[in-house]
């Protein structure tokens, strides 16, 4: 990973004020960074982060998470063109399209993918010496799972 990670800010319903504060208090630092957020959060994140006098709001927004946002999200991981996710997810609410959830955080830690589920995890991953500068993450090794032998 370069100095400039390739940063995912997706949250629940009721996470996202949250994560629309934790943002808005952490924008000088993920503003170097390339943001790429699901739908909703991410309309909301650019309202938020313009109310606090923010010129330039660049971020990539996929599709809402239940239209299909978290499966665009495990493409780019896939794809090798995520580094961290920032998911602030409900633990104490079924959602919708819980199954693709569990498929986008599997992917993430499969891709060993910094994954932020909280707010205490996100605030020490990105005061981590790491965060700001190169960091050699280690790649996943599928070699003795493509050449298995299928009967």
């Amino acid at each position: 990973m370069t100095e400039k990670k390739r940063i995912a800010l997706v949250a629940h319903d009721n996470c996202k004020a949250d994560l629309i504060e934790w943002v808005k208090y952490n924008w000088q630092t993920l503003a170097a960074h390339d943001l790429t957020t699901t739908g909703t959060t991410g309309s909301l994140i650019e309202k938020a982060v313009a109310a606090d006098g923010q010129k330039e709001v660049k971020l990539r927004k996929l599709k809402s998470g239940p239209l299909g946002g978290d499966q665009q999200l495990g493409a780019l991981i896939t794809e090798e063109k995520i580094d961290a996710i920032f998911f602030f997810w409900d633990p104490m609410h079924a959602q919708p399209h819980d199954v693709d959830v569990k498929a986008l955080l599997r992917i993430g830690v499969l891709y060993n993918v910094i994954t932020a589920c909280n707010r205490a995890t996100a605030d020490l991953v990105i005061s981590s010496p790491f965060f700001a500068g190169a960091y050699e993450r280690r790649r996943p090794d599928f070699s003795a799972y493509l050449g298995r032998k299928i009967i």
